[in-house]
């Protein structure tokens, strides 16, 4: 669906909650905008279905944006007519909060809809925010070519996993992911954890990459805290992280 003078069109959507999304939305349309053939529509949740309808590459950057049922069919029919859908950090979360009075267990129901299944994962829990080490799993693919293990802090996500995927960046992790109700029966499976995948799905394809976590100072106070008293800027400071996000980048516009 290229345009004249190989044009491309893009979708970014860039909103939710417990992140820093203006600061992940600038950089973004930053990297974008290095592209020069790249014109953007800039969104904060999934009501661009007109826009969608056209586009040549969906990049999403969210946390608890939940595509309501005429969204989810736009979503997986962008990916199976051809598009290609780059999804980063919290894409496939949903995520309900503790209530008050309550156990302070944040929960995950399953709303994403066929949307988990094109995305081929839904985000479950993650462990505290810690270092962790990121391995290459397909170190001859061009996505990680050339990348060494790295040590990364982020949110390392435990997923319900769906269908097939090509894993090129994995992390191990089989500790329980405390203050998620399915922290612990999710810490009992112990195989790698997908960090970088593809997923085909119909013509198109869609590239998950859970990492990118930022905070901001005011970002959390819709759990009563008011301000955290730190930025956190987690992998976007790891030179491997960038790296591979600019290749996710490209792959996404087709190179």
């Amino acid at each position: 669906m290229t345009g004249p003078a190989g044009r491309l069109d893009a979708v970014l959507v860039c909103g939710g909650r417990w992140h820093d999304i203006d600061f992940a939305r600038l950089r973004l349309l930053e990297l974008l905008a290095d592209r020069p053939q790249v014109r953007t529509r800039v969104y904060e949740d999934y009501d661009c279905q007109p826009a969608l309808e056209t586009a040549d590459l969906l990049v999403t950057y969210t946390c608890d944006v939940r595509p309501d049922a005429t969204q989810q069919k736009a979503l997986a029919h962008f990916v199976q007519r051809g598009g290609r859908w780059l999804a980063l950090h919290g894409t496939n979360s949903v995520i309900e909060p503790p209530l008050p009075g309550g156990r302070r267990l944040f929960t995950t129901p399953r709303l994403l809809g066929d949307v988990a299944g094109v995305l081929g994962s839904q985000f479950l829990a993650h462990p505290p925010i810690e270092p962790y080490e990121v391995k290459v799993t397909r170190p001859d693919h061009p996505l990680v070519a050339g990348i060494e293990p790295f040590t990364v802090t982020d949110e390392l996500y435990v997923c319900e996993l769906h269908g097939d995927r090509e894993v090129l960046l994995h992390a191990e992790y089989t500790g329980p992911c405390r203050g998620f109700a399915e922290g612990d029966t999710a810490a009992l499976d112990r195989t790698p954890r997908p960090v970088l995948y593809l997923k085909r799905h119909g013509l198109g394809e869609v590239c998950y990459f859970t990492l990118g976590h930022c905070r901001g100072r005011y970002d959390m106070q819709d759990l009563g805290v008011a301000d955290t008293g730190r930025v956190d800027l987690g992998p976007w400071r790891t030179r491997e992280f960038r790296t591979v996000l600019r290749r996710c980048l490209d792959w996404a516009m087709g190179a």
